[in-house]
């Protein structure tokens, strides 16, 4: 009842800023913001229009269209349009392909408003080879990039509205507003378990909703000056309505017959949300105090019931929050964050179940330090900790939210950044992670698929001669992949590389992802299956092969 997240209907070339923080520390973050968020923002105007041409392995094309429609001192307008197209990398096609049309205009009416507004859309379908079991790539049966089931697939299409209007109401108070409008379609098929539930159709399902999003935000923000302090305070209000059509989850073959309605109904859940922070600066010293408070709305009606009935269940939560800066020097500053956030269960799984959690509370804190060595070297170091009230896992084939209790999670952050010439940039963040149950024995209370050591650095060249190129690894320690540890998940460690030259208006070159070619795995679960000719179901790691060596070429002129 979540939905799915997903970024396909980003062109990535559009993206101005990305921004991003650790922890339930935000005030105006509420909903699934607990061990952090990201966020972006599209570009307001562009500096030319632009045609984008890329090719590669396994009949991948992308083609790439920005236009600058109007371009004035207080006006500005343009429209990006993308086509993509892949067979993929498994022995059976996925036929991918995914069409995006997205338009902004952006208009300063004077000097203290300004209005824009975002139209995009955007449809994509693919077939899919799915998880694998590691026995049937053991014992020949399957390579690496074959299937066990490869009907798998399915489509997706979003069209958004959003509009945004900013207020400078006098010298020391401004006004943020939005309102945003999203209309989602989904319909997935998968196969987990093979034949394990039916052993002569098999186990495909499919999961399929039609979502209507809605919502608004608004920010007043007041600064102020009280003898030595300096600061401001902020107060917001949010509305957001979910309504979910013909959610469902049901038993097919092949893709084309129904064989069980496992689910199926119509969810409208409504989130209102308000907060009241403050930051207050004083010599070295910023405080920043926060409460934010959040009321759900879940209601459902069951499809498959003997009688027409919408079900509620409604719930509040309170969210404190207090970050505190200390900053004696324009090359240092340490930090405590501290705060609570939540995420809202399924309402599916909600309704009619009282001992359900419906909004498990998380408690973090970070105690760091961002320290500038030198002018070209940045250091960010951070102790974190994380508590959850509920782990929940999504059971997607039996449309179950199963709940794990109380779970901790403490770690150390580390990000570096290095310009050592004025050319060549060098980027390192790493992070250690131990996290376990509360509520398990010792040497059964591992989380399953929690990250132990994640790491990934990158080198960045970008020179007056044109010459440009960057290379990236990223590294995934081995995990464990259930509660005693006794199935992993195998870590992986994976290169990527760009090189290009620009020259005037027109720019080449190429991407290579997975450069040394590893054998690596995406997707990791260990779970319960059966192949056809197996009498008895095995648990063990099922998953999808990341990508192989890939390269493609690129070709962008500026119009």
């Amino acid at each position: 009842g979540q939905g799915y997240s997903d970024l396909h209907f980003i062109i990535p070339e559009t993206v101005d800023a990305i921004d991003f923080g650790k922890g339930p520390y935000y005030q105006n973050k509420g909903n699934f913001a607990t061990a952090g968020y990201v966020a972006f923002k599209t570009k307001d105007k562009l500096q030319t229009s632009t045609v984008k041409l890329e090719g590669g392995q396994f009949d991948t094309y992308r083609f790439l269209g920005m236009l600058d429609l109007v371009k004035t001192k207080n006006h500005n307008a343009y429209i990006a349009t993308e086509f993509l197209s892949s067979d993929g990398f498994f022995e059976s096609s996925q036929n991918f392909n995914r069409m995006n049309i997205f338009g902004k205009y952006t208009a300063t009416l004077n000097n203290r408003n300004t209005l824009g507004f975002v139209l995009s859309t955007f449809g994509s379908q693919w077939d899919a080879s799915g998880q694998i079991p590691q026995r049937a790539l053991d014992s020949g049966q399957i390579t690496r990039f074959g299937a066990i089931d490869d009907t798998e697939g399915g489509t997706t299409a979003r069209r958004n509205f959003a509009l945004n209007y900013n207020n400078i109401i006098n010298d020391t108070s401004t006004l943020k507003s939005n309102i945003y409008l999203s209309e989602y379609d989904f319909e997935l098929y998968s196969n987990f378990t093979f034949f394990l539930e039916d052993p002569l159709n098999g186990d495909q399902i499919r999961q399929k909703e039609n979502r209507t999003l809605f919502g608004f935000e608004s920010e007043f923000e007041k600064s102020f000056i009280q003898g030595s302090t300096t600061g401001s305070w902020q107060v917001g209000i949010a509305l957001r309505n979910d309504q979910s059509r013909d959610n469902e989850l049901s038993r097919t073959l092949n893709r084309i017959e129904t064989l069980e309605n496992i689910q199926k109904g119509d969810i409208n859940e409504t989130n209102l949300s308000a907060y009241f922070g403050a930051t207050l600066e004083w010599k070295y010293w910023t405080l920043n105090p926060a409460l934010r408070v959040d009321y759900f709305d879940f209601q459902y009606h069951d499809q498959l019931a003997s009688n027409y009935a919408i079900n509620s269940q409604t719930k509040a939560i309170v969210s404190p929050k207090l970050n505190l800066l200390y900053t004696p020097s324009n090359d240092l500053q340490l930090y405590l964050k501290t705060g609570k956030g939540f995420h809202s269960n399924d309402t599916r799984v909600i309704i009619g179940n009282e001992r359900t959690q419906m909004l498990p509370a998380s408690y973090g804190t970070d105690l760091g330090v961002i320290w500038k060595l030198t002018p070209k070297m940045v250091l960010n170091t951070a102790l974190w900790y994380l508590f959850v009230e509920d782990e929940l896992v999504y059971v997607g084939d039996a449309g179950i939210v199963e709940t794990s209790g109380k779970t901790q999670r403490q770690g150390i952050d580390l990000s570096y950044r290095y310009q050592p010439l004025p050319w060549l940039f060098w980027n390192l963040d790493a992070n250690y992670t131990h996290a376990r149950s509360m509520e398990a024995a010792p040497g059964t209370d591992f989380i399953p698929l929690a990250p132990d050591l994640t790491i990934s650095s990158g080198l960045n060249i970008t020179m007056k001669s044109g010459i440009y190129g960057n290379i990236n690894m990223r590294h995934l320690g081995d995990r464990p992949a259930n509660e005693d540890n006794t199935i992993i998940a195998q870590g992986y460690t994976v290169t990527d590389l760009s090189i290009g030259y620009q020259w005037n208006q027109m720019r080449l070159g190429c991407h290579i992802q997975n450069l040394f070619n590893v054998a690596w795995n995406e997707t990791q679960f260990a779970i319960e299956s059966r192949l056809r000719t197996e009498p008895q179901p095995v648990e063990e790691i099922h998953f999808t092969p990341g990508t192989p060596f890939f390269i493609k070429g690129i070709f962008q002129i500026q119009l």
